[in-house]
């Protein structure tokens, strides 16, 4: 006698997660056939296309033995001790190797399981504060920890900077969590001292805590002494909170050594909050590889491959920008790969659509990387480009989209 099977469990907030914007993409895409007369170029992923450091492979063909051994979840000693070198060297600060940061696979891991250590979910009102647009690991981390996300809109007018004051006192008060991005993804905007002044008060008022996603942060454009980006570490020790308490700053190699594929990077800051995130991190099973522990040792150690990859970036920037701004309304960034650009009739899908179908170049709409927060979305109307590519690729790239929009 057959009987139904009993359904099994599963977690409803699953339900709740938005497409990833390239999922979003292909299906506004689907059906539509390039023009075969040029050969695909796509500015829409932010993947770092520059050579891994021979460094970085080196090393890692040089510690194949750690395929033996299990890893610590804390991470060999001597990583620690080149991260919080690093650091050092970068901004100025004197972390403590052994309690303040922890090597992680990527940020994004990273980010998404950190909301997990913080927030608590029977708390009324749990909310999760994010930038819009944003990062989509900051919404899913956010709402699979039972939180729900209220936004921060970008400000054209202020350098597509969050507009903090956006959020009223009520959100904050039911705030746990603040993502701030910074150099920013898409926009590329860097927060200065006081925007940082500003959010450090709201955190010790209200009790949440900063995640700071930095992933961008050696990959700049100005000259002088004042040209990097400025850390969330480097504006706490400024402000004179040297215990970086209710912040973690969130670093990783793929953009600043060229090796995505790696999957490594760090966080630092609050003693307190990496002891609880090494305690969660050790259930779920985080520990590096050995093999990649020692190639971020030697990535993290030099800097000249650092400063050749900006090179790259700086040159391809100067070349592509003032075509596109021929056409464009669009600007050099303060600081990452993005290109941040306003379309002319402001439908950034149909741009996007149509500029693959007449001239095979893919770029990604900007709404698709915002959420409708306070009466409108604020990526509509742009579009991300991602100058990854080499220099003539995405240079041949910008001289169709400038033949697109203005043809001859």
């Amino acid at each position: 006698m057959s009987s139904t099977p009993a359904t099994p469990p599963v977690n409803p907030r699953l339900a709740l997660l938005n497409p990833y914007p390239f999922e979003r993409l292909r299906a506004l895409t689907q059906g539509i056939v390039p023009n075969p007369e040029y050969r695909p170029i796509s500015l829409g992923i932010g993947e770092p296309k520059h050579p891994a450091p021979k460094l970085v492979e080196d090393a890692l063909m040089a510690n194949l033995k750690g395929l033996s051994s299990y890893p610590a979840t804390a991470g060999d000693p001597k990583l620690r001790e080149a991260i919080t070198g690093w650091l050092q060297r970068r901004y100025g600060l004197a972390l403590d190797p052994a309690t303040q940061v922890l090597p992680v696979n990527g940020s994004r891991e990273a980010l998404f399981a950190f909301a997990q250590v913080v927030v608590d979910p029977a708390r009324p009102g749990a909310t999760v504060v994010c930038p819009n647009p944003f990062y989509q690991i900051y919404e899913g981390a956010a709402l699979l920890a039972g939180a729900q996300p209220a936004f921060a809109n970008s400000d054209p007018k202020r350098n597509f900077a969050a507009d903090w004051s956006q959020i009223d006192d009520a959100t904050w008060a039911r705030t746990q969590l603040l993502f701030v991005c910074s150099p920013g993804n898409p926009t590329g905007a860097v927060m200065p001292l006081s925007e940082w002044k500003t959010l450090f008060e709201l955190s010790d008022r209200h009790g949440f805590v900063i995640a700071s996603d930095e992933c961008y942060s050696e990959i700049y454009f100005r000259e002088g002494p004042d040209a990097a980006p400025l850390s969330g570490l480097q504006a706490a020790a400024q402000l004179g909170r040297t215990d970086y308490r209710n912040l973690i700053a969130f670093t990783s190699l793929s953009k600043r050594s060229n090796v995505p594929g790696m999957r490594s990077g760090f966080v630092a800051g609050d003693a307190t909050w990496i002891k609880r995130f090494l305690l969660y991190r050790t259930y779920h099973g985080s520990a590096m590889s050995p093999m990649i522990q020692a190639a971020s040792i030697a990535a993290w150690n030099d800097e000249d491959h650092v400063i050749a990859n900006r090179a790259q970036y700086r040159a391809k920037f100067a070349a592509v920008t003032p075509v596109l701004a021929e056409v464009l309304d669009v600007a050099l960034p303060d600081a990452g790969f993005y290109l941040w650009a306003a379309v002319p009739d402001g439908n950034d899908v149909a741009f996007a659509q149509q500029l693959l179908a007449q001239y095979n170049v893919g770029v990604l709409p900007g709404s698709l990387l915002a959420r409708d927060a306070h009466g409108i979305n604020p990526g509509a109307g742009r579009i991300r480009l991602a100058l990854v590519a080499e220099q003539a690729e995405c240079l041949e790239a910008a001289h169709r989209i400038r033949s697109f929009v203005k043809p001859a």
